[in-house]
């Protein structure tokens, strides 16, 4: 293997490309960073003797065959919805490829094809999907390697901001795709509790939240994650009573993003004439229901909050009552919304981030219950050093060594459940910082 594209040089993807360079000048290995912002590119690979910064429009055909074909392995970091073109590409082209998004019901699909032609095609390989999995896998196969039996298993996963460097009444920053943070939760969650299913629609998504704690750290709060129903097989839990993933958040950011949810300000499905033209405060008075009163009370009314409420506070901080002009034209809500946050929440040169992953095993060996709870904790180094940069590329990046190495034989579409990935991956992981403490007790 002599040649590495990676398709996206946006905020997840530094760690990748240093390691990726790093092994390059090692092993003797070309690589190529693609990017619609060639500039952005450039600045990533920084002049390394093993890399190439490239131009490239996912969307033209040619140009993206062109670049995929001349490499060994394909990493995409390109958003979830535009691997299924790269991946088929890759097919054709017989291309090793690996992504850190949840793999699609489109992407499974390919699994024969892949199969058939001994390509590797790795998703879910960055941080929550990826190390979530494999830290999870190799304790539950310690569980059972030793004849425990699974009652329950909840896993917790965190982007966040680090104390020290909390400035703002949301205690959140922004350090991956500020998008896919608008959008969260869209869709309903679905989990398993005591053998029921359990569904969350999006509208009452946060509002039905849990009470963590987390050694060291104190309390949080947690939503429920997607589908966590889709895990039990491949974790090898078919049987279990109860499973739940979520997603980690400082006290009081879940209401006040519900309070978005109900005004509609996530919405991303119709365009607001004029928006341009409007001010945050016209765009409120939009959403108000009709009544006497300032805007900032009618809004209160409608969430059902007192004007002066945490909640409350919170919007007006963002500036969702100021007479200041929008200035997007034609934007949907959603896109209103996420421009405004980029201001609000952005991560300043020397604030750190935070990452924090939770897993709590419930189960039975010799008749007695056990609960593990297994934690790890990471802050960055400044905004070009996020904990969330390291921890979505650095897997990436040792699989693609893995593969090399000629160490993986899982052909097929792949999540990393199984042993000879986690245990490399988890091992390499170790010597970049990324550990977990754990406690284990005794329960009735």
């Amino acid at each position: 293997m002599k040649s590495i594209l990676i398709i996206g040089a946006g905020r997840s993807s530094g760690a990748l490309i240093n390691y990726v360079l790093e092994k390059a000048q090692e092993k003797g290995w070309f690589v190529t960073v693609a990017d619609a912002d060639p500039a952005l590119a450039e600045a990533k690979v920084n002049g390394h003797p093993n890399g190439r910064p490239a131009w490239l429009d996912v969307h033209k055909v040619n140009d993206r065959k062109e670049l995929i074909g001349r490499a060994d392995v394909v990493v995409s970091l390109l958003p979830a919805h535009l691997h299924v073109e790269v991946a088929q590409d890759c097919i054709k082209l017989h291309k090793h490829l690996i992504t850190a998004s949840y793999v699609s019901k489109e992407m499974y699909s390919l699994g024969d094809e892949v199969r058939d032609r001994e390509l590797i095609f790795m998703g879910e390989m960055g941080l929550d999907p990826g190390i979530d999995h494999m830290s999870a896998m190799q304790k539950i196969d310690e569980i059972k390697d030793k004849g425990g039996k699974l009652l329950s298993f909840r896993s917790y996963t965190g982007g966040l901001v680090a104390p020290e460097s909390d400035t703002n009444p949301w205690h959140y920053k922004f350090t991956w795709n500020p998008r896919n943070v608008v959008l969260a939760g869209q869709g309903t969650a679905q989990y398993l509790y005591k053998k029921k299913f359990k569904f969350i629609p999006y509208n009452r998504l946060f509002r039905k939240t849990w009470d963590i704690e987390v050694p060291g750290m104190g309390p949080f709060e947690v939503y429920a994650n997607r589908d966590s129903l889709l895990y039990r097989e491949q974790y090898g839990l078919k049987d279990i009573p109860s499973i739940l993933r979520g997603t980690i958040r400082y006290p009081g950011y879940c209401a006040a993003w519900d309070a978005l949810i109900k005004i509609g300000l996530t919405d991303a499905d119709f365009p607001i004439l004029d928006s341009g033209k409007l001010t945050y405060h016209s765009l409120m008075e939009a959403f108000a229901p009709e009544g006497t009163g300032s805007v900032k009370d009618r809004i209160a009314a409608l969430l059902r909050q007192e004007p002066d409420s945490e909640v409350m506070q919170k919007l007006e901080w963002l500036g969702l009552f100021s007479k200041r002009k929008i200035g997007l034209e034609n934007a949907t809500p959603a896109l209103i919304l996420e421009n405004l946050l980029l201001q609000k929440w952005n991560l300043e040169p020397e604030d750190k981030d935070m990452i924090i992953m939770q897993h709590e095993f419930d189960y039975v060996l010799n008749g007695k219950k056990h609960r593990l709870i297994s934690s790890m904790v990471m802050k960055g180094n400044g905004e070009h050093d996020t904990a969330m940069s390291r921890l979505v590329g650095l897997p990436m990046g040792i699989f693609v060594n893995l593969i090399s190495e000629g160490k993986i034989k899982s052909t097929g579409v792949q999540i990393p459940v199984m042993r000879e990935v986690y245990e490399p991956v988890l091992e390499e992981l170790k010597a970049y910082g990324v550990s977990f403490e754990e406690h284990e007790e005794i329960i009735k």
